[in-house]
């Protein structure tokens, strides 16, 4: 009896898990007989023809990316009906949110990175990693044209192509110089782990030269004098990081170089962290002035040169050059020049940035989805819609309606246009009957056409595009997934709302951003938190909440482990300073 049962645990374990038994050697001990058990059940059996010709029938999906939404979508996509191909000159994710603490020391590059084979290889689709780049799109004969990363290849051959079923463009963004003279040459930016990691040696190079007993008191100045270009919450949190690595570690280890240091926080609008509360902003400009960062607003860059930064003043027009020691600049994205030309290809050319609609997909190209900050969301607006909407309320075809015909629609309205939601919220009214209501402004009960036009005529004034943060590409990628994951299930059974300009429904859902809160760190352990019902925590205690918040969003537990460990050897040993 135990060994039959042995035998249906090993039946039922090579059932479970077919991948892994894809055969079964058990050697009897008494005999020294060997028995082969094929993984194949019956069911599998009867299939294996059907199987074999399901396989060529999977869609290949090709992933460009490796960041906040490809990792989303691969980490969320379940479903075994495609071949994944992920392409990307990194072969791992970065928790980039962590990028200005590896600029100080105190985590550590490694411990912010997961590689993406480790992400993917328990997946229950088929799925390849390319370690290259992509620097062409052909959308007519569905290829990407790929470039090795490496500096040489085996056989020599550097460049290859991949076919794809569906292309998934999730490449980010670049960084935004605005064509300023000397930008790309001599400032740093901080977009990659390799950015944080260079920037770092930067700094710790600036201290071991104006140490050296040979250099001037100018130079000093000037190799001590750090400019951060920028006042949003990148460059903040840098410039809290640095200021924090001076006061806190450097000035114990380079006494002599911490007269000379100097940090300046340059912004051309008239705040700082302007996409926050106004009791933030006024509380982060404050902190710096006591902690002696000069925040300089209104200060526009127009020159960086190997050791000047020239800048100009808004309100007296006067222009100024500055010497620094080194100079970040954080100043938004731009397009990158791959996606800029699969735009001109697709009749996006004039467009800023490459559009989708509220699906993800492309606008003007079939099987193509973007997500993250390489695309924007292009929200179609209400007032061109108007007259289909009313159509599709109007079931009598008498050209006016009751406020009852609209109870059918009012559902589909708001969920296909959500600045219906927001402009309701904006001027209380509860409900988008007392929006036709108040449109109407007499007690009649009929509604036609020009009074519904009346009624939503300032309702695309809501739109807002997305910001370009790691929350709304995460949550893009995880929401594509799921329609990929229920793609058959939905294409019988639409779940999204009434087509206003044709019959039936859309397949799925249109994506919705959910805004959790933001987070801006301050320095000396205070960090301010913008949540959701306008909830704002400044202080000591929210700092915590940070790290807590911060470990749970990791992408592993390893990942886990390494940064929790390096906070903790930071409030042990203090920051790492050496130059590797």
């Amino acid at each position: 009896m135990r060994g039959f049962a042995f035998f249906q645990r090993a039946f039922r374990v090579s059932q479970e898990h077919p991948t892994f038994t894809k055969l079964l050697i058990i050697t009897t001990v008494s005999g020294g007989g060997v028995l082969t058990f094929s993984d194949a059940s019956p069911f599998q059996r009867s299939i294996t023809g059907a199987s074999s010709q399901n396989e060529g029938k999977k869609k290949k999906v090709v992933v460009l990316g490796t960041g906040w939404a490809a990792t989303s979508f691969l980490k969320n996509l379940k479903s075994s009906s495609y071949d994944v191909q992920v392409v990307s000159p990194n072969n791992f994710f970065a928790f980039t949110p962590l990028l200005p603490s590896v600029t100080n020391g105190t985590v550590e590059a490694r411990s912010i990175v997961e590689p993406i084979r480790n992400i993917v290889k328990k997946k229950p689709y088929n799925v390849e990693f390319e370690e290259a780049e992509c620097y062409k799109i052909d959308p007519v004969n569905k290829k990407v044209y790929c470039r090795s990363n490496q500096s040489s290849t085996l056989d020599g051959i550097e460049e290859f192509t991949v076919d794809y079923d569906v292309l998934i463009l999730a490449m980010g963004a670049r960084v935004n110089t605005f064509n300023t003279p000397g930008v790309e040459e001599h400032a740093h930016f901080l977009k990659e782990v390799g950015d944080a990691q260079k920037l770092r040696k930067s700094i710790i190079e600036c201290y071991e030269r104006a140490s050296l007993p040979n250099v001037s008191e100018e130079e000093k100045k000037r190799m001590m004098h750090f400019v951060v270009v920028g006042g949003g919450p990148t460059g903040v949190e840098y410039a809290a990081e640095l200021h924090d690595l001076a006061f806190d570690d450097m000035a114990k280890l380079y006494p002599s170089a911490k007269d000379y240091l100097k940090i300046t926080l340059l912004e051309a609008g008239d705040h700082i962290l302007n996409m926050f509360d106004k009791r933030i902003t006024a509380f982060a400009t404050d902190k710096f002035q006591r902690d002696g960062i000069d925040v300089k607003t209104g200060s526009m860059v127009v020159k960086v040169s190997d050791k000047d930064i020239s800048t100009k003043e808004r309100k007296t027009g006067e222009i100024v050059s500055v010497p620094y020691g080194v100079v970040l600049w954080s100043t938004g994205i731009a397009t990158r020049p791959v996606v800029r030309d699969f735009m001109n290809h697709i009749g996006q050319a004039k467009r800023r940035v490459l559009a989708t609609d509220e699906w993800l997909r492309v606008e003007g190209c079939e099987d193509v989805y973007a997500l993250g900050d390489c695309a924007t969301i292009n929200q179609r607006r209400v007032i061109e819609d108007i007259a289909a909407i009313f159509e599709k309320a109007d079931k009598t075809s008498n050209g006016t309606l009751d406020l009852k015909d609209f109870k059918e629609v009012v559902g589909h309205i708001c969920e296909r246009y959500p600045q219906v939601e927001l402009y309701l919220r904006k001027n209380k009214l509860k409900s988008f009957y007392d929006l036709l209501k108040n449109a109407k402004g007499d007690d009649k009960k009929q509604i036609d056409i020009e009074t519904f036009k009346k009624a939503l005529s300032e309702v695309d004034s809501q739109m807002k595009s997305l910001p370009p943060t790691a929350q709304v590409a995460a949550q893009q990628g995880e929401y594509l997934a799921k329609c990929f994951n229920r793609m058959e299930l939905c294409e019988n059974n639409p779940e999204g709302p009434l087509r206003f300009r044709a019959s039936g429904r859309h397949r799925f859902h249109p994506f919705r951003y959910r805004h959790f809160g933001q987070f801006a760190p301050l320095g000396g352990e205070q960090t301010a938190a913008q949540l959701p019902g306008d909830w704002v925590s400044i202080g000591h205690s929210t700092q915590w909440l940070w790290y807590s918040v911060y470990a749970s969003k990791l992408v592993s537990w390893r990942t886990r482990m390494l940064v929790i460990s390096d906070w903790s050897r930071r409030f042990i040993f203090g920051r790492d300073s050496s130059k590797i």
